[in-house]
Formats: C-alpha cells, sequence, structure tokens
C-alpha cells in the first residue's frame, strides 16, 4: 500500500514538473518573441516608408519587392501586423482579424491613390499599435468580429500610408505593389499566429498568458510610436 503511495506521489511530482517545465519552454519562447518585438521600440514610425529610397516603382518586380519591404521596414506596421497574428491565434475564427486587415489596406491605398484624405494618419497607426497591445494583454478581449472590425479600421490608414510609396504609379507596378504588401502582411500574421498556437499548446494553465506578455510589450511600442507621433 505504501509502495503504491509512493509510486503515485512519484507520478504525479512527474507531471507537475513536466508541466512546469513546458511552460517554462513557452514562456521562453514567448520572451523571445517579446524581445523581437520590443526592437522596434528603437525605430521611428512614420506614415509612409519607402524601401527604394523614395522613387516609385517603374514595373512589376520594383512594385512588388516595394511592397515586401513596406511594412517590415515600417516599424508600426510590422508590431500591428504581429500583433493581429497573435490576436488571431487566440481567437474563435481569429484567422478573419488579419483577413479583414489586409483587404482593409487594399482599400487604404486606394483611397490615398484618389487624392482622397485621412485624418492624422501617423496618429491613427500609431494608437492602433497601441490599441492592439492592449487588446492582446487583455484576459477577456472582445469577440473576434469586434476585434475583425477594428482591425478593418485600422486597415485603412494603414493602407493609406503605404500609398504613398506608389503616388504616380503605372498600373503594373501599382499591381505589383499591392501584391507585394497583401502577401507580405498575410505571411508575417499567419507566422505569428502559428507561433502564438504552438506557444499556447505548451501550456496547460492559462495558455494565453503567454501571448499576454507579448501584448504587454506591444503596448510599449504603441506608446512610443503615439509619443513620438504626436510630440513630433
Amino acid at each position: 500500500m505504501l509502495k503504491m503511495k509512493t509510486t503515485k506521489l512519484q507520478t504525479g511530482k512527474k507531471g507537475f514538473l513536466f508541466s512546469v517545465n513546458s511552460s517554462l519552454r513557452a514562456l521562453a519562447k514567448a520572451i523571445a518573441l517579446v524581445v523581437a518585438i520590443s526592437l522596434l521600440l528603437s525605430a521611428t514610425p512614420a506614415a509612409a516608408h519607402h524601401p527604394f529610397g523614395g522613387e516609385t516603382p517603374s514595373n512589376f518586380f520594383e512594385g512588388l519587392f516595394s511592397g515586401f519591404g513596406h511594412p517590415i521596414i515600417g516599424p508600426d506596421h510590422l508590431a500591428f501586423v504581429v500583433a493581429v497574428g497573435l490576436l488571431a491565434a487566440i481567437k474563435e475564427r481569429g484567422i478573419l482579424i488579419p483577413i479583414a486587415f489586409v483587404v482593409a489596406a487594399v482599400a487604404g491605398t486606394g483611397i490615398h491613390l484618389m487624392s482622397l484624405d485621412l485624418p492624422i494618419p501617423e496618429v491613427i497607426i500609431s494608437a492602433s499599435v497601441l490599441l492592439f497591445g492592449v487588446m492582446l494583454a487583455l484576459k477577456n478581449s472582445p469577440s473576434s468580429m469586434v476585434m475583425a472590425a477594428l482591425a478593418a479600421i485600422a486597415g485603412l490608414f494603414h493602407g493609406y500610408a503605404y500609398g504613398e510609396a506608389v503616388v504616380g504609379a503605372e498600373m503594373t507596378p501599382l499591381v505589383g505593389y499591392l501584391a507585394g504588401f497583401t502577401l507580405i502582411q498575410l505571411a508575417i500574421a499567419l507566422s505569428a499566429f502559428q507561433v502564438g498556437k504552438y506557444a499556447m499548446k505548451q501550456v496547460t494553465e492559462q495558455p494565453t498568458l503567454v501571448l499576454r506578455f507579448a501584448g504587454y510589450t506591444i503596448c510599449g511600442a504603441g506608446a512610443a510610436f503615439l509619443s513620438s507621433s504626436i510630440l513630433g
């Protein structure tokens, strides 16, 4: 009888240690993600970032690679896309969030190219990073449909900023540009989505906690971007 109790105790202890180790490994991965995102704090946000030094793309491939580069070299855009992907990982039907954002970003670029103005785009873009960082950090955030609607609104402003790089471009490089930034944003968001899902699977208790740590850092990045936008 005593031997059986000892065996059960040892088994329970091993299970507990395995759970703790899994949590620590997942937390370490989340911290690594947080550190990567925190590097964004050293960069300055801008309404438009130009992969080709401000030159308008002249052919399809220049447009494509300019589209690839724009969301990456713009730290405010990149932080938002990562936040969107991580939020999608913790929501039912969460994949609607990055899809809504990407589609709206294309529309936002069209708004810019039609010479229509959106108010204070730099401030709104920075505020969107802060808002989605807060949503990610919250234990109970709004539903997927609400987050998708917010992502779509943010997408209009992010896309509006993207449009600055192709003002005056011909149709062929414009198509390449739209394809480029759409594909790269989907790739980043889906990568963050997969990383988030994997990290949560490693933790048995409060699995979303590991992603909330990333949310806290995105909040910090958003606050820094917003301060820079307001204070100039």
